[in-house]
């Protein structure tokens, strides 16, 4: 009787009787099956159900491995409804190593906080200058909330973000900010803005699905040079706010300033239990985040 290829054990062989893998370690044999050409550009993979029984693992698992792989571009067409696709041109992105470089926040944060909605009890914390990327990145998982496809119990929000009343090192004037700073007005109205819609966004679970949310926000008494986005005490993304000098309108006015395009940034993920390294690094950056929210940050009203 033939095998529908694109329906087969993805290696032909029976998965073997082991502990459970981790969503890495499925995420690492698909990547090296593209890498070997096993798995072809322009094929479909076979379906979840089929992933998590060959692996002995759950579909969540399977899920967080595809969704690894679309943000290193590995993979297309990631959702429930039907098989990924093995990109075009997978080994354009694996030139250099078995590993995809690091992606811009836009491309990579997406991905992993959707993931992140998989578990019965969400929790990230962010530390950032706005809350932009974070919004945009709660896109997907509150539509499949909607859809019926996830549902969390709970969901707990932190957001760390700098104090209206200091002085910020970016975005500011090339020129001395004069004390109507129009760049300051700018940031100030976009902090909000962005808050506002993510904390609306998320609180509208509870009345639409039933959800235990908690959305907090505080402020900090200075201007990040990093941002950190930690997920389910598993996972800590980690970016620069690289500065640049560029000309941009503001108020019909046309001004010189210092500012970092932080949706461009480029994001570094770091899994705990990956290796001693991460672990590490996961953990060491939510005793700083703690710490910060526990001592020398303040309430933060998302008004103007």
């Amino acid at each position: 009787m033939g095998v529908d290829p694109e329906h087969a054990s993805v290696n032909g062989r029976k998965r073997s009787q082991r502990p459970q893998r981790s969503h890495r370690e499925v995420a690492d044999e698909l990547r090296h099956r593209i890498r070997t050409g096993v798995l072809r550009p322009g094929r479909r993979m076979p379906t979840q159900a089929e992933l998590a029984e060959e692996f002995g693992v759950e579909r969540g698992a399977v899920r967080r491995a595809l969704r690894v792989l679309q943000s290193e571009r590995l993979l297309t067409n990631v959702s429930r409804g039907s098989p990924a696709t093995v990109a075009a041109d997978p080994m354009g992105a694996l030139t250099g190593g078995p590993f995809a470089p690091p992606l811009p926040t836009t491309a990579a944060l997406a991905p992993r906080i959707e993931a992140a909605f998989d578990a019965p009890h969400v929790e990230i914390d962010a530390l950032c200058l706005t809350a932009i990327s974070l919004t945009l990145a709660m896109g997907e998982p509150l539509r499949q909330i909607h859809a019926g496809r996830l549902k969390p119990a709970k969901v707990d929000v932190r957001v760390l973000l700098p104090s209206r009343n200091i002085d910020l090192a970016f975005p500011i004037p090339v020129d001395r900010p004069s004390e109507d700073d129009p760049v300051h007005q700018r940031w100030l109205a976009q902090r909000n803005a962005q808050g506002q819609v993510l904390k609306h966004n998320l609180l509208a679970l509870r009345a639409t699905h039933g959800i235990d949310v908690r959305v907090t926000f505080r402020a900090l008494p200075f201007t990040p040079p990093v941002k950190l986005y930690l997920l389910n005490d598993r996972e800590a993304l980690f970016a620069y706010y690289t500065l640049r000098r560029r000309e941009q309108e503001i108020d019909h006015e046309h001004l010189e300033l210092y500012d970092a395009e932080g949706t461009r940034s480029i994001l570094f993920a770091f899994e705990q239990g990956a290796d001693p390294r991460d672990t590490t690094f996961v953990e060491q950056s939510h005793v700083w985040f703690d710490a910060l929210w526990e001592t020398i940050s303040s309430e933060l009203l998302l008004t103007g």
